[in-house]
């Protein structure tokens, strides 16, 4: 009796629509590691990442990579060739910058040439051009909250303007004023992994519980601190041992998500091996590294990402 009663209850589970939201992490230009993995998924798949999930969210280079999947419908291979050296140099052109943290006074580089090159990429579109649902994280400085930029709420808000927004890193660029006068900074201050947020449109969105979330990080820090050194920083010293990285690792978000929904979240992350923790190394020698590192995942995690997507 008990058998039937398992096998009735796995039949019904089998049975449920679930909606798939797509949650990619920021981390500068480790956003790659999140391309190799997802161009191994389509690869065994057979289908573009666009027509595999429902509801797309990102922040920061995640949010970046979601805009070409979604509302380009590129396939990973293509959006592989965005992350050309000469892009990555284009999109980081300094406008001033010092040694010494304290007597920065601007940002490390400009949104003009970054600006051109997604021109080339997205022209004019608008962010509600997108078929499928997607939403990016930014952080408003003048209301001091949180804004999410989305195809479902934001009529007029070009794709451009979302994406140098998500990904106005403190430090490297300027704050960003998008097109209804807000003024934002990359949504990493709000959460680095979106995961429970896109959880949460998505929800609103379809109008059900029954959604699964998929989440690809941009790797872990291996730097250990040493607390008691730590009890001694002042701005100085916190900046130059990576309090952004600090904030970028926050597991809130993961873990709240993971007791809320369990076997409906699945995580694809790890320690960043042999990788520059800075946000803007573009050599050679830190790509070739961060490209093995999504090349590692999809090798470590295809099982499980196959099953739980039900391929």
């Amino acid at each position: 009796m008990l058998d039937k009663f398992l096998n009735l209850f796995k039949l019904i589970e089998q049975k449920k629509e679930y909606k798939l939201v797509l949650s990619l992490d920021g981390g500068g230009v480790r956003g790659l590691a999140t391309v190799m993995f997802l161009k191994e998924l389509e690869k065994a798949s057979g289908k573009k990442i666009f027509d595999l999930f429902d509801f797309f969210i990102g922040t920061s280079t995640g949010g970046l990579n979601a805009m070409h999947l979604v509302v380009n419908e590129v396939e990973v291979s293509e959006l592989e060739s965005f992350w050309s050296q000469d892009n990555l140099a284009m999109s980081m052109q300094s406008s001033f910058w010092t040694k010494n943290f304290i007597l920065t006074t601007k940002p490390k580089y400009n949104n003009n040439s970054k600006t051109e090159l997604l021109e080339k990429y997205f022209g004019n579109k608008l962010i509600s051009d997108s078929k499928k649902p997607i939403a990016v994280l930014a952080y408003d400085v003048e209301n001091r909250k949180p804004r999410i930029l989305s195809s479902y709420t934001d009529q007029d808000i070009k794709v451009t303007s979302a994406i140098n927004a998500t990904s106005a890193a403190p430090l490297y660029y300027p704050t960003v004023q998008i097109e209804d006068g807000s003024w934002l900074i990359d949504g990493s201050v709000v959460s680095n992994n979106p995961c429970l947020i896109g959880y949460n449109e998505a929800r609103k969105y379809f109008k059900t519980d029954n959604i699964k979330v998929f989440s690809v990080g941009t790797g872990r820090h291996l730097k250990n601190l040493d607390g008691e050194d730590s009890s001694k920083w002042g701005p100085y010293g916190w900046l130059t041992n990576d309090i952004i990285g600090i904030l970028l690792d926050s597991h809130a978000d993961h873990e709240i998500l993971d007791d809320l929904i369990g076997k409906d979240y699945l995580r694809i992350n790890s320690v960043a091996e042999n990788i520059n923790w800075n946000l803007d190394d573009y050599t050679e020698d830190n790509l070739r590294n961060i490209r093995n590192l999504g090349l590692k995942w999809w090798e470590l995690n295809n099982n499980k990402v196959t099953d739980f997507l039900s391929l």
